[in-house]
């Protein structure tokens, strides 16, 4: 198992990214979570397979319809076995 941190920048908020990334995470079996920061990015950590948290990047990289991802900042993690599931978090 691998974990990721990512910031995506952009036109990512009010667009419906973070129920596209919570769609995504679970057709790749990942678990973390993601939120609206207030700077206007986004915020995802993720555990999963180093094959599962790839699909998921690339899913984000591209967003949802609306969208426009114009920068996506990848962290390298430890993973903490701490998540059951991928959350939205408020």
């Amino acid at each position: 198992m691998i974990a990721r941190r990512y910031f995506v920048s952009g036109m990512v908020q009010g667009v419906g990214f973070r129920y596209f990334a919570q769609r995504s995470a679970a057709k790749h079996q990942i678990r973390g979570f993601i939120r609206n920061l207030d700077d206007g990015r986004v915020e995802a950590f993720v555990e999963g397979s180093e094959r599962a948290v790839l699909a998921f990047k690339e899913d984000i990289a591209a967003g949802p319809p609306f969208s426009n991802v114009e920068m996506l900042e990848e962290i390298v993690e430890e993973p903490t076995g701490e998540f059951g599931a991928f959350m939205i978090e408020r």
